[in-house]
């Protein structure tokens, strides 16, 4: 979903002044003095400033990641109005208005947005807001906000600087398409990115100390995250916005650290050779090192099923990361994070219906076993229930849920490891959509109150625990 930032090369200013801060408590202050232009009072820096400034912080780069610069690297200073244009150009570039829609609709069916929410006008403005630097590699420039100190400026040179190098050699734009059409591979491959860069940041502020990341075991990417006061349009942000915009970076620092922890940047060319293939990996490095593959899953198609009054709006992969978001906008962070880490595999599909703009939503979920995948089940019916304040109808039998809402039924289904959901859509549509995966077809609604379906009639009797659980055929 391009919520989730789509990857735009550029640092955001609070994680940079967090981190500042978190390294000047470590004791580099030498490093500070040594890369600390004039006081504030003294006037602002000219062009020529920033230009010397910027090649002096490329060469330190260079020699902290072990990438020489093969080209000259074009440097300019940029408005706050043409970055502002920059960033609206980049995402018209990466999709067309009716893929934004997509994405945007595709986010407000998990739960992860308000209906309605203008995702548009939202990145434009925070990501305005946050640029102070960034580097593009269609033109291979590197780009520096005027209207930012020199001091402040030094922090996001090393960050973005570090992305101008890997691209001279690694050619990193086409490195990070190369995972599509899968968008969580996509989101793993830009937390390489912003890690990788975020690791170079931290070593060039430890710069003259003697130390390096790869001597600091106990370091905590998460101590990063500070007050977003100075940041009005991400503090108000939806929650998964929050997550989504600074996973590449503190997610992506703690990959990197693990990866680079004993060998230090001599790893990094193996990471684009051999890149993470899951956002998963990233969460777990031990998982990126042991090579497990997520399985692949896929869903039958259902347009014809449905009618030429719906249209498939978006298909993809959601990825660990995807569903520990949306477990967190109805579950505690813990449970969250928990049940999302077995993983092992999804896809899910969007439809909306022309006229009304109703949505269906379809998912399917691969889990490490048939344990958690009752955990799955038990803890996210929880969730739909939270997820839909107006239901009726609540049907709850072993490994199935289901009730009405407004806007149509909602169905969780699990079978074996798996589980499937669907919302939105009437009780026929989901039949033939278990039907299409070769499942054994789910307990029926009782015919009037009271009345037990024959095939449920065993689940209990007086004194038993007895509860069959529906296996594969």
């Amino acid at each position: 979903m391009a919520s989730r930032s789509k990857h735009a090369l550029f640092g955001l200013r609070s994680l940079f002044l967090g981190l500042a801060l978190f390294l000047g408590n470590m004791g580099v202050q030498a490093q500070e003095a040594s890369v600390t232009p004039p006081p504030a009072d003294s006037k602002d820096a000219t062009d020529a400033d920033f230009i010397a400034a910027a090649d002096e912080v490329l060469g330190q780069m260079s020699q902290i990641t072990g990438l020489k610069l093969v080209t000259p690297l074009k440097k300019s200073l940029r408005s706050r109005e043409e970055i502002r244009a920059y960033v609206i150009k980049q995402m018209n570039e990466e999709k067309n208005p009716s893929e934004r829609y997509a994405d945007q609709r595709s986010a407000e069916a998990f739960g992860l947005l308000p209906k309605g929410f203008d995702l548009d006008s939202f990145m434009v403005n925070v990501l305005t807001e946050q640029v102070e630097g960034l580097y593009d590699p269609k033109a291979r420039e590197f780009y520096i906000a005027d209207w930012s100190p020199l001091a402040d400026q030094r922090m996001v040179m090393a960050h973005e600087l570090t992305h101008a190098l890997e691209d001279q050699h690694f050619k990193i734009e086409d490195w990070l398409k190369a995972a599509r059409p899968n968008e969580d591979a996509e989101l793993a491959r830009d937390a390489v990115l912003e890690g990788s860069a975020m690791a170079a940041m931290v070593d060039y502020l430890m710069l003259g100390t003697g130390r390096s990341l790869k001597d600091v075991p106990d370091f905590d990417p998460g101590m990063l995250i500070g007050d977003l006061s100075g940041t009005p349009t991400l503090q108000k942000a939806p929650p998964f916005l929050k997550d989504a915009l600074i996973f590449p970076y503190i997610g992506g620092l703690n990959f990197s650290a693990a990866v680079m922890r004993n060998t230090g940047w001599s790893a990094l060319p193996a990471l684009f050779e051999k890149p993470p293939v899951s956002t998963q990996q990233i969460l777990h490095p031990a998982l990126y090192r042991s090579g497990k593959i997520p399985a692949t899953v896929a869903l039958a198609r259902l347009e014809k099923l449905l009618g030429e009054n719906w249209s498939k709006l978006d298909e993809n992969i959601m990825g660990e990361f995807g569903w520990k978001e949306v477990l967190k906008q109805f579950l505690d962070n813990d449970r969250a994070k928990n049940l999302a880490a077995a993983w092992d595999g999804d896809r899910y599909v969007v439809y909306e219906q022309k006229q009304t703009k109703n949505l269906i939503l379809v998912t399917r979920l691969h889990l490490n076993d048939e344990e958690h995948a009752a955990r799955f089940f038990g803890q996210y019916s929880e969730a739909l229930e939270k997820k839909y304040s107006e239901r009726s109808n609540l049907l709850r039998r072993p490994n199935f849920f289901s009730f009405d809402t407004p806007d149509g039924g909602v169905f969780l289904d699990c079978l074996g490891n798996e589980c499937v959901t669907m919302e939105g859509a009437a009780r026929n549509i989901f039949d033939a959509f278990t039907k299409t995966l070769n499942w054994p077809q789910a307990p029926q609604p009782p015919e009037k109150l009271g009345s037990v379906p024959a095939r449920t009639a065993m689940i209990s009797a007086p004194g038993e625990n007895i509860t069959p659980i529906r296996a594969p055929l």
